[in-house]
């Protein structure tokens, strides 16, 4: 037969509602076919979930349409439409799950293991069986998935193999006959060892024949007999035995010795052929195959007579009412029905067949010791013990328990290995939450917020606070008319306002910085995201960088990322609170190089640049850009010596600045004057001092400062006639208004020497406006070679005194001891109340 031939049976059309009765009506059946045709490899707890998921997963979601032109419907396609839809599908998914994964093909549903239904902490198997149930399903485990949908399509569902090749083709077999073949080898083995009644041939092995299934066509009820043929090559029996053909076919099937064969009914003819008759009506209807007896000569069909005094059944010796001694008798009337296989008794001559009356005063009894019915005992009736010496057939076996995933057995799983199982998920999920974390940490590139940390936090303001769009934006006419000249009223500028990426990136940094961003920020500044949504200074490239300077009323911001590439993102924070208009002149853009840039306020109309160490020398001018930002100049904070002190003088409409880089974003104001009224350092004099000074300005670098002041607090002569000396007192003021330090300096009369460090004090209120007093002293060598202790006080002080190694005191301001090389001594001072006062420390 060709698979061309092979057209499946028309199924359609099914409603979605006809298919789902017929599962909830067959289900179990379903289950049954899904758990047999299913590899046993797979264990026999997900066999049976499988099973379940297979059949559940087989209703159509849609009504299935049937073929366009109806084609001729076969007698055994009979077959209730629905469930020949869902027999079908699941038949094709039992197949497909057992169809081994590969590694370049897809995976199919089926494949893999069932989401539901599914038990946590059950393993879930059918009832163990016997030996004979373990046999079959070794047998069956050998057979490929195709071959195991044949065998138990045939001894199943009854079918005959035309029925069962199309079935198979329309579950996607390829080749069907060697599916059928395998089945057949089966079969071969499935030859049961029975018990052979005394005088009975040992080359006519009995067989038990199986009940119908619901595939069977068998004959209509009534008084009617069934035999179970014997004979050589007997393969089933009875109306419902064996593969049962068209409609009207008989069940029985086996070859008679003399090699010809009998049949009754609608069989086919021909030798060996399998068939029992079904006769209208008769005296006495044929048996089985065997030796000739009443009713069937030839002694190989086996009668099922609709009315007779002595319907036979099966073959074997004759017997009163079942001629062949053999088959299983059911008369429907008549004085002596046939029994089945056994010594020959009453009713049951050859006490062979097994009796099953429905009527009738000697039936065939049941298997056992003699008794009325069945004097040999060896027939077993549906109320009787099965004679171990019988074993079961493979097909019969497939309705028993151990084939039936319905009704099952429930263990645990191994609990120890649960236990480790449960610790060792629960470490995978906190290694998984780690690795995600982990993944969303930015890479290389700019993405959406650039070189941003991940997100820590969904709150409302925050995410305000970093909306582009919510930049605060001073307009240019702003600042001429307010009332106040600071941070607050700089208008945005820069060729790069309008770019909502950069300025993104750039409030997203500053929110939540990455490992690779190079922060910095000026003591005692918060480096924490914005409280609201920041003002926009500044937004565009310079010397290869693209700069955002933001504001936010605490701090200055600056944010800084290259052109090309993506590594050197920097962040710096500066504290500018309490800005005025000085304080807020000019702004750190870019540093590189050994160079700095100013952003200058809108309100500064001239830069140059002045050398702080050569006061006589006139300022150089320093050219700004229309956005504000000046040309570069060298910075003293990233000098290695002290060879020049650049500073940025700005002219505003109130006078001139001096501004000096001490390494931080704002720059440091530097003034001239006692602490009650200090003034910019841009006179003679002033500039003079601090070329003398400014290389004391490293002590201060990078410690948030905010002004510099510096004034003479005392003038003395010097001993020897040397001359007259000058005590400076320089102050650094933070913006945080703590950890300010204080610098007292002596200067000889030579003005190329630079001032010595007489004294250093750092949270001391001396030089201050609070405090504006200070003592100090020297161990100076006179140009004579001699050495002296040099002592100064501000004034109010009247009285200066010296002990330990060098002793001495003066009344006022000024000491000049003499004393040894390399002398220590204590120095103190009266004030005009009394007060002692100790030394600068």
């Amino acid at each position: 037969m060709s698979t061309q031939d092979l057209v499946p049976s028309p199924v359609g059309p099914v409603d979605v509602e006809q298919a789902e009765a017929a599962l909830v009506e067959r289900y179990p059946r379903l289950v049954r076919i899904a758990y047999l045709v299913l590899p046993p490899s797979l264990g026999r707890n997900r066999r049976v979930l499988t099973a379940h998921a297979l059949v559940q997963r087989s209703l159509p979601r849609r009504r299935v349409p049937g073929p366009a032109v109806p084609q001729p419907r076969a007698a055994e396609d009979a077959v209730d439409p629905g469930y020949a839809y869902v027999r079908g599908e699941v038949l094709r998914q039992a197949l497909v799950a057992g169809l081994p994964l590969r590694r370049l093909a897809l995976p199919r549903r089926a494949q893999f293991p069932p989401l539901l239904p599914h038990v946590w902490g059950l393993r879930l198997f059918p009832r163990v069986g016997g030996a004979d149930e373990l046999a079959l399903d070794q047998r069956l485990s050998r057979l490929s998935g195709p071959g195991r949908a044949a065998y138990v399509l045939r001894g199943l569902e009854r079918q005959g193999d035309p029925e069962v090749l199309r079935v198979l083709a329309a579950a996607g077999v390829e080749d069907p006959e060697s599916a059928l073949a395998e089945a057949d080898a089966v079969d071969a083995v499935d030859a049961p060892e029975t018990r052979r009644a005394p005088g009975t041939p040992t080359d006519h092995p009995e067989r038990v024949g199986e009940q119908p299934g619901p595939g069977d066509r068998g004959p209509t009820p009534g008084p009617t007999g069934t035999g179970t043929a014997t004979g050589p090559s007997a393969l089933g029996a009875g109306a419902g035995a064996g593969r049962p053909g068209g409609h009207g076919t008989g069940g029985g099937a086996g070859r008679p010795a003399d090699g010809t064969g009998s049949e009754g009914g609608e069989a086919e003819a021909g030798p060996g052929a399998r068939g029992g008759g079904r006769t209208a009506a008769g005296p006495a209807a044929g048996g089985g195959p065997g030796r000739p007896g009443a009713g069937d000569p030839a002694g190989v069909g086996g009668g099922w007579p609709e009315a007779g005094p002595s319907a036979g059944g099966g073959g074997g010796r004759s017997g009163a009412g079942d001629p062949a001694g053999v088959g299983r008798g059911r008369p429907g009337a008549g004085p002596a029905a046939g029994g089945g296989a056994g010594r020959p008794g009453a009713g049951d001559p050859a006490g062979v067949g097994r009796g099953r009356p429905e009527a009738g005063p000697t039936a065939g009894g049941s298997a056992g010791r003699p008794g009325t019915g069945d004097p040999a005992g060896v027939g077993g009736s549906r109320a009787g013990v099965f004679d171990p010496g019988l074993r079961r057939s493979g097909v019969a076996l497939l309705e028993s328990d151990e084939f039936d995933p319905c009704a099952l057995q429930a263990r645990p799983t191994d609990l120890v290995r649960r236990r480790q199982h449960v610790r060792a998920v629960v470490v995978g999920v906190v290694a998984l939450l780690v690795c995600g974390a982990l993944l969303g940490l930015p890479g290389d590139g700019w993405g959406r917020n650039g070189a941003a940390a991940p997100s820590y936090a969904r709150n409302p303001a925050a995410e305000a606070a970093l909306d582009p769009a919510a930049l605060k934006r001073v307009p240019p006419a702003v600042w001429p008319v307010s009332t106040r000249q600071d941070f607050s009223v700089w208008p945005a500028r820069g060729g790069l306002t309008g770019d909502r990426a950069l300025l993104r990136r750039a409030l997203a940094v500053w929110a939540r910085p990455g490992t690779s961003v190079h922060s910095s920020a000026t003591p005692g500044t918060p480096v924490g995201p914005p409280m609201g949504p920041p003002q926009l200074l500044f937004a565009g490239v310079v010397d290869g960088a693209r700069v955002v300077l933001l504001h936010d009323g605490l701090r200055a911001v600056r944010y800084a990322e290259p052109v090309e590439g993506t590594a050197g993102t920097a962040l710096d924070f500066a504290r500018t609170d309490g800005a005025d208009t000085v304080g807020s002149a000019a702004l750190v853009v870019s540093r590189a190089a050994g160079n700095v840039r100013y952003l200058t306020a809108p309100w500064v109309k001239e830069t140059v640049v002045r050398d702080l160490l050569v006061p006589g020398k006139a300022p150089l001018p320093l050219p700004r850009d229309a956005a504000g930002v000046t040309e570069p100049m060298t910075s003293p904070a990233l000098a290695q010596g002290c060879t020049r002190w650049n500073t940025l003088e700005v002219v505003d409409g109130s006078g001139r600045r001096l501004l000096t880089d001490l390494g931080e974003l704002t720059p440091a104001r530097l003034l001239w004057g006692p602490p009650a009224a200090p003034a910019d350092a841009t006179g003679a004099e002033a500039r003079g001092a601090w070329a003398r000074t400014a290389c004391q300005l490293t002590a201060v670098r990078a410690h948030g400062v905010r002004s510099v002041n510096a004034w003479r607090f005392a003038r003395q002569a010097l001993p020897e006639g040397a001359g007259h000396g000058t005590w400076l007192c320089t102050r650094a003021e933070t913006w945080r208004g703590t950890g300010s330090r204080v610098l007292a300096q002596f200067l000889v009369p030579s003005p190329a020497v630079p001032a010595a460090l007489a004294a250093r004090s750092e949270g001391s209120p001396a030089c201050g406006v609070r405090e504006p007093r200070v003592l100090a002293g020297v161990l100076w060598q006179a140009p004579g070679g001699g050495w002296y202790v040099l002592a100064a006080g501000s004034a109010g002080f009247t009285a200066l005194e010296v002990s330990g190694g060098v002793k001495g005191r003066s009344d006022g301001p000024v000491l000049a001891v003499r004393a040894a090389a390399g002398a220590r001594a204590d120095l103190g001072g009266t004030l005009a109340d009394g007060t002692r006062v100790g030394a600068l420390r």
